[in-house]
Parts: C-alpha cells; sequence; structure tokens
C-alpha cells in the first residue's frame, strides 16, 4: 500500500479505511514511515478531520501498539480519571484517596506536567521518598491491599500515540479533537481501568478555550468508549482561574492534604466531589451520583480520606508524615506578594499565564528535559469576582531567590484583570456528556 495515497485520499476529505489507519499507526510506532509523511498525514487530518469509526479505529491502533496494563486480577471494577490539563487542578491528590476510602479500586497512571499545566506525578514526587516508578505487579498488588496507586505510565504504553505527539507538537496539529481524543483515550484503556471518568477543561487555562470545542472533544472520548465496550463519563469543567488555590508542586500536596484534613474547601473540593461521586456509581460502590457524593463527604469528615492516601503515599516509599504536618514538604526561602496595581473587581484571569507565571519560576517544564524545583509557586489570594483595593495581595509568591520576584509580580498583574464591574459567577460544571446525552449547565447550551 502506497502511503502517499493514503495521505491524497485523506486530503480530499474521504474517510480511511482500518487498514489503512493500522499502516499509519504502525509506521509511526515503528518508524517504517517516514516523519514526513506521517506530518502531511496528520495535517490532512487535521483540515478533514475523522469521522467517529476512523477516530476510533485509530485509538484502538494506538492502544494495540504497545503495552496494556491487565488489572483483571483484581475483583470488581477498577476504576480511572483523567483530566485534559489545568493550573492548580489537584482533583487526583483529593479524589483518589476518597474513593478509595469509600471501597472502590482506582488505578491511575498519570504523567508529568509541560508547559503551563502541572503534573500529577511532579506533585507526587514533591513528598520526600514517594516513588512513581513501580512495577505492573506491585501496581496491581498495591490496589488490592489499599485500594489504589498512581504512578508513572511504561515506557512502551501507546508508542504509536508517542510518535504521533510528537510530531503533532512540532506540526501544529495539537488542536485537532480526532487526534486529541485518540491520544488520551488509547492511553486510558491501555491503562487497564474498567471505567472512566474524563474532566474536559474549557476557559482560559485549557486545552480548548470555547465551551463549544470543549463539549465536542468530551463527547469524541465518550463515543470512543461507547464503540469499544467500556465506559467512559465525561464532565466539562471551568479552567477560567485555577482551580485550587495553590500552584506549584508542594503547595498543591498541600492544598489536597487540607482539603482531606478538613482545614480548605472551595471549588478544587466541590469539583472532586463531582468526579469522584460518579467514579463511585461506575465502580459500583454507589446507586447515584448523589449517594457517591455523601460517602465521599462521610470519608472526608471521618478523616478516612486522609488515612488513606497515608497507606497510599507510605506503599510508594514517601513519607506518611507530610499529611499531619506539611511543613516536611519543600518549602521556598522567600515569599512574596502580588500588589493589586488598582482597586476594581476581580473580572478576568488569563490562567494560562498563571501556569507559565509558575513555570518560569521553576515549578514547570518548558523541556521534558527540565529539572523543576517542588518548592516554589504561588498561593491565590482572590478568585472571580472579588473586589480588592490597590495594594491587596492577588497571589503571595514562593520563590527561590528575590531575584525572580520582579518578572513574575509583572506577570501576576497582568494576569489577573480587575475592572469597576463584578462580573456574573461562573459554574463549575458546564456540560455532563455520557453516552446518550450532553446536559448542559442553565444557560449554556447551543442556541436553539
Amino acid at each position: 500500500m502506497n502511503f502517499v495515497d493514503i495521505i491524497l485520499k485523506k486530503k480530499a476529505g474521504l474517510p480511511l479505511t482500518d487498514e489503512e489507519i493500522h499502516l499509519f499507526a504502525e509506521g509511526a510506532a515503528t518508524g517504517s514511515v517516514p516523519d514526513y509523511q506521517i506530518s502531511a498525514l496528520l495535517m490532512a487530518i487535521c483540515f478533514q478531520g475523522m469521522d467517529a469509526r476512523e477516530t476510533t479505529t485509530l485509538t484502538m491502533e494506538m492502544m494495540h501498539s504497545g503495552d496494556e496494563v491487565d488489572l483483571s486480577d483484581i475483583d470488581g471494577v477498577c476504576v480511572d480519571k483523567h483530566s485534559t490539563g489545568g493550573v492548580g487542578d489537584t482533583t487526583t491528590l483529593v479524589l483518589v484517596p476518597l474513593v478509595a476510602a469509600c471501597g472502590a479500586h482506582v488505578a491511575k497512571l498519570s504523567g508529568r506536567g509541560l508547559g503551563h499545566t502541572g503534573g500529577t506525578l511532579d506533585k507526587l514526587e514533591s513528598i520526600p521518598g514517594c516513588s512513581i516508578n513501580i512495577s505492573e505487579a506491585d501496581f496491581i498488588r498495591q490496589i488490592k491491599t489499599i485500594g489504589c496507586a498512581v504512578i508513572g505510565q511504561t515506557q512502551n504504553l501507546c508508542p504509536a500515540d508517542k510518535a504521533l505527539y510528537a510530531l503533532r507538537d512540532v506540526t501544529g496539529t495539537v488542536g485537532c479533537i480526532p487526534l486529541i481524543a485518540s491520544s488520551i483515550v488509547s492511553k486510558k484503556l491501555a491503562s487497564g481501568a474498567g471505567a472512566i471518568v474524563l474532566d474536559v477543561k474549557t476557559g482560559s487555562g485549557a486545552l480548548m478555550h470555547t465551551l463549544e470545542d470543549s463539549v465536542k472533544l468530551a463527547e469524541a472520548m465518550v463515543a470512543i468508549g461507547q464503540q469499544a465496550g467500556k465506559p467512559i463519563y465525561a464532565l466539562v469543567t471551568g479552567m477560567d482561574q485555577p482551580l485550587g488555590t495553590h500552584v506549584g508542586n508542594a503547595l498543591e500536596v498541600k492544598e489536597a492534604i487540607d482539603i482531606l484534613s478538613g482545614q480548605a474547601k472551595g471549588d478544587l473540593l466541590s469539583v472532586s466531589l463531582e468526579l469522584g461521586s460518579r467514579m463511585l456509581v461506575a465502580g459500583g460502590q454507589a446507586d447515584s451520583v448523589e449517594e457517591g457524593k455523601e460517602k465521599m463527604l462521610a470519608a472526608l469528615e471521618s478523616g478516612a480520606g486522609l488515612r488513606k492516601l497515608e497507606e497510599m503515599i507510605a506503599a510508594q516509599g514517601g513519607n506518611p508524615a507530610v499529611c499531619r504536618d506539611t511543613s516536611l514538604l519543600p518549602q521556598a526561602p522567600v515569599l512574596i506578594p502580588v500588589p493589586a496595581p488598582a482597586s476594581g473587581y476581580v473580572s478576568g484571569m488569563d490562567t494560562t499565564a498563571i501556569g507559565y507565571c509558575t513555570q518560569h519560576m521553576g515549578a514547570g517544564r518548558a523541556l521534558k528535559t527540565d529539572v523543576i524545583d517542588p518548592a516554589v509557586g504561588l498561593v491565590m489570594q482572590v478568585r472571580l469576582g472579588d473586589y480588592v483595593e490597590a495594594g491587596q495581595p492577588l497571589a503571595m509568591l514562593h520563590l527561590r531567590s528575590e531575584q525572580q520576584a520582579k518578572e513574575a509580580i509583572s506577570a501576576m498583574q497582568a494576569a489577573v484583570r480587575l475592572s469597576d464591574v463584578k462580573p456574573a459567577p461562573l459554574p463549575l460544571v458546564y456540560a455532563y456528556v455520557s453516552a446518550d446525552k450532553t446536559v448542559y449547565a442553565d444557560g449554556y447550551g447551543p442556541a436553539k
């Protein structure tokens, strides 16, 4: 089969056969098709799209291109959760122990941060001694023993996706819904979970900035799950401001511990309850979302969620004492406030810019080879709709040195918009997407 013919076929807007998609994925995984031809087909897909069958076929081909985790030895349904990425998004460290404390098995393979978004693995590694490199046998054993584990992906998980993503990143084809959907779901299916809950972000700090595109992505991934025989449920949640108040690796671990110990609440907890309750339903531990939330709140109040996080940290070689004394986490030596340049209501935030601000401080990576500083970051002092006086802190910077402060202060002042008019409140959840329907928050559905 001539690969140029496949490129020309998709360029003309025609659907590819299963055999042609197999050649595409295999060629990417093995290097048997040159990068320039793979890139040409990626661009054709970006312009012409893929239908539901093509997208599902590509997903399954990428899933089968490498290792697949077998969780069949674990009783019941193992559940997983995935976020499309955001700022201050620490839901995994809140909901995984809470969901496990409620009796579900949570098998979570996570990634590292890149660009403006944080990575769960980097957050876990900010806990002294905590390892995310665990063998598949130990991963399964840990889930059987304590009900949950959060580790890194194996090197040979979905090699076709790794190759395609590397090319998408340098060819301007990242923002293509069929390619995004197949990339995410292939890794989730290869991870072995029996049911998956997706958190698709929308807004200024999200991969998809518009609600329309975010819902399209959520619906595409749910449809793949339906065709693959794997239950996938998605929520479209807001990322027009950092989800939590803490941004930075050890700082986000601290906020998760503060929530699990009952010392903090807010949007991070609310979204965690929305996602986690659906994981409990999918895992057979709750008959309804309402019952799932009640169980999670009971685990929160009793301290069972915090104890489960301690167990998970200890099982992965970390110091569980951080759950009782967060000062044992890495601490930045310099704390400097970001003063509001004027008085007014917080009317908007460039959440991506806030993420990049912490990256430049050392909390994230511009390149995969960059070494992060687990202690640095920032703590937001304001939320959308708050009124601030000139000079009042917008955020508290946690820095390695005072020399970093000037640039970070300037970036944060530019990222937080002030106005004389108080903005209307935004929903935490914009849409709920299941295999049979999409339900929007009031006032946010498509125009009729």
